[in-house]
């Protein structure tokens, strides 16, 4: 996809439009949003990514267009999962309930630009040195069996690198005032708003570690990553709130990613091979990819809603047979 200038700026313009609003409408009135809001929002966000990809289908053919659906509906799995360490972070900082939209909206726009710079690295230097797809393979079938491997442990906050960097430099008071990321105490000072919303937006590109070579197992081009991701943290804050009470039963989640992301490593490789000459070693077809995400997930989030929905049974009955 040669994409001229303008395309990358009406696109990067359309998004910035739209998080405008979005950042006007969470300001003019702070307060946690309700359900039907959610659901609206959601479903707003989700449809402008479907006729994104289907106007992609129609412009640029089902290989681009099967691309950006495939790495769309990776990233938005991926970030689903990260949402259970967005709310250990609002725990773990305090966040007034009134205040969470507007710490979310920012945060998800400091891991966009952020993205956006991860990305262009990563497109420059995957055009460069061909060897990087097979780290990227082994790396993300790695993460598979780690995600495995860990999955009993209990979920964990640790502040990163940037956020003890900002706590050490920055005078930060000890409470919220209001809304406010500065507030003149004697002097300026920091509020523990600017430091949650940095340690989301931070903590979120620690996720892009496997989220990016995930989406670039599916596409290689910069355009259809940037926008799969863009598409995916947009509609991320109205998500948080509405499946909050959800995040708890999807409680095999995370073995449905695994596979996601192995599968995606071992394409990677396997095509990495493909084009090193090695004839055993086929390409995987973007549409046996998407039917694959699209199946783990759906069987995961079944398998899930009916363990949750037994194990709730059995507690009710526990209490009545004592």
């Amino acid at each position: 996809m040669n994409l001229p200038t303008w395309v990358w700026l009406a696109t990067i313009g359309g998004f910035a439009l739209v998080l405008a609003l979005d950042f006007y409408l969470v300001a003019r009135n702070p307060r946690e949003p309700t359900f039907k809001e959610c659901v609206g929002w959601v479903s707003f966000y989700v449809g402008l990514a479907v006729l994104f990809g289907i106007g992609l289908l129609v412009v640029s053919g089902p290989g681009h267009g099967g691309e950006f659906f495939a790495g769309w509906i990776t990233e938005y799995s991926l970030s689903v999962d990260n949402l259970f360490v967005f709310l250990l972070i609002m725990s773990r900082f305090q966040v007034p309930r009134q205040y969470r939209q507007k710490v979310l909206l920012i945060g998800i726009v400091l891991a966009l630009l952020m993205r956006g710079a991860f990305i262009a690295a990563g497109a420059e230097a995957v055009s460069r040195f061909d060897w990087l797809f097979y780290v990227f393979g082994a790396f993300l079938v790695y993460t598979a069996w780690k995600l495995v491997g860990h999955e009993e442990d209990e979920a964990e906050f640790s502040e990163n690198l940037a956020l003890r960097t900002v706590r050490r430099v920055l005078p930060t008071t000890d409470t919220y005032h209001g809304a406010r990321l500065t507030v003149h105490l004697g002097r300026r000072m920091v509020t523990p708003m600017l430091i949650v919303m940095v340690a989301i937006g931070t903590t979120d590109l620690l996720f892009a570690l496997d989220s990016i070579p995930a989406i670039f197992g599916l596409t290689k081009e910069p355009y259809l990553v940037f926008t799969a991701n863009a598409f995916a943290l947009m509609g991320l804050r109205q998500l948080f709130f509405l499946i909050g009470g959800l995040l708890d039963r999807l409680v095999y989640l995370s073995k449905g990613l695994s596979v996601v992301l192995a599968f995606i490593g071992v394409k990677l490789i396997l095509e990495a091979l493909h084009h090193d000459g090695v004839s055993w070693a086929p390409e995987i077809p973007i549409l046996v990819s998407l039917g694959v995400i699209l199946g783990t997930l759906a069987v995961t989030t079944v398998l899930s809603l009916v363990k949750s929905s037994r194990d709730a049974r059995k507690e009710v009955a526990e209490p009545v047979e004592r």
